[in-house]
């Protein structure tokens, strides 16, 4: 299967210019084509990534400073627009900033790509145009590279190896039948239905007060001085230390979840949605004045949630699960706090804080998170599970008569249809 592998590079002054300029050439061509798509979309027409390649190849041979640029690499970014553009939409697509979006660029075709050991902890990798650029080479590759991708975090560069690693995913898992329901919060980042807690403080007390005052500095700085580089400089990397604790979190508890279990069940939390800002409430007997609506209490709940990177967790484990065989599946999180695992009833009242849960119908206590993983879990069975014969699924039990009647003649014409022939090999849409 494919699967990554990232590096530290170790590119010379001339080296870590030239990708630069490349990454550069990458962005503009991104910008150029993207305000080319949406011009012809006001337009009502639509132009593709062949159309667009063809004048690539034009603006080459006038353009010096884009001539310079490996082709596949520009070419390569035509494709990822026009990929982006496809899922999302051509408005929806956004722009490549010089300052929010550091260079990077891809090598696509692997056979052009050649890697040699130096010693144990180096080696190096010929690239078109880039020579031989040298890097800390910290697990073996494992597989043929099929592409590489240069790119800058901070100060310094790294490449990213896609691989074929040559693994198929197991048929069955090495604990058959067992699951468990996952449950993210913001006091304990991830709670088990068995009870058990993964939980880390990514940026300590210590660090936020100091990433408050770097913030402060970087807020008294003048726009495009050197002084506000440098400070924005220092923001950026403790920022890029707090992002990669989250992001080994996320790693180590996802090799857990999915070498012990042969179900995960998450819920299906929309994060962007739930750390949205509140509206503001305008007054209507007096203009231009608002009144409370609670922003500051709920910006804190959001940079409670971003910080404990959920969406990131539910990522890594889809990903291990390829080599372990486990099933990771999302359920509808409605209600899953509120309802008691035991006797089923759904009470807001029954949640007393955070971490209690005492049910008001039969009595039962236990930890808040635990008992809505439980219910998280259950869910997931019920989804999970294959359908009993004889049973269709979907169906609904209809609440008088006619209803009966409807539903057992739309039944009866159900098992007598025929089904419609499938072409080998081609979905049906």
């Amino acid at each position: 299967m494919l699967t990554g592998r990232k590096y530290r590079l170790d590119l010379t002054a001339g080296q870590a210019e030239f990708a630069e300029r490349i990454g550069g050439a990458c962005r503009s061509v991104w910008n150029t084509a993207l305000e080319q798509r949406r011009t012809y979309r006001r337009r009502g027409a639509l132009i593709g990534y062949h159309a667009q390649a063809r004048q690539l190849a034009e603006a080459k041979r006038e353009f010096a400073w884009l001539g310079e640029a490996p082709g596949h690499c520009l070419q390569q970014t035509l494709i990822d627009l026009d990929q982006a553009c496809s899922r999302h939409g051509t408005w929806k697509v956004g722009w490549k900033s010089k300052v929010k979006n550091p260079p990077s660029f891809r090598f696509p075709e692997g056979a052009k790509i050649a890697i040699e050991r130096l010693n144990r902890r180096r080696a190096r990798a010929k690239l078109p145009k880039l020579g031989w650029v040298r890097f800390r080479i910290t697990r073996p590759l494992g597989g043929r590279v099929k592409n590489a991708t240069i790119s800058r975090d901070g100060k310094h560069w790294y490449i990213s190896f896609l691989v074929e690693d040559g693994v198929i995913t197991p048929w069955r898992h090495a604990s058959p039948g067992s699951a468990v329901g996952v449950d993210r919060g913001v006091v304990k980042v991830v709670t088990r239905s068995d009870g058990r807690f993964h939980h880390q403080v990514f940026a300590r007390d210590r660090e936020a007060g100091h990433a408050k005052k770097l913030q402060r500095d970087f807020a008294r700085t003048t726009q495009g001085s050197a002084r506000r580089r440098r400070a924005a400089a220092r923001v950026a990397e403790l920022a890029r230390k707090i992002r990669r604790r989250r992001e080994d979190f996320a790693a180590k508890t996802a090799c857990i979840l999915a070498a012990s279990f042969e179900l995960v069940v998450f819920e299906a939390l929309a994060t962007r949605n739930m750390a949205a800002r509140v509206a503001p409430r305008p007054d209507p007997e007096r203009p231009g004045v608002f009144l409370p609506n609670g922003a500051a209490g709920k910006s804190g709940l959001n940079r409670s949630i971003l910080d404990k990177g959920w969406h990131r967790i539910e990522l890594a484990t889809r990903s291990k699960a390829r080599y372990t065989g486990t099933n990771v599946i999302t359920v509808n999180p409605a209600y899953t706090s509120q309802t008691c695992n035991v006797c089923t009833v759904v009470d807001r009242k029954s949640r007393e804080s955070q971490a209690v849960f005492r049910c008001t119908s039969c009595g039962h206590t236990e930890h808040a998170d635990v008992n809505a993983a439980k219910n998280i879990l259950t869910a997931g069975r019920a989804e999970h599970a294959p359908p009993r014969s004889g049973v269709r699924v979907g169906a609904r039990k209809p609440r008088n008569r006619v209803g009966r009647k409807a539903n057992r003649q739309a039944t009866a014409a159900q098992a007598t249809a025929q089904p419609e022939p499938e072409l080998a090999g081609i979905p049906r849409l």
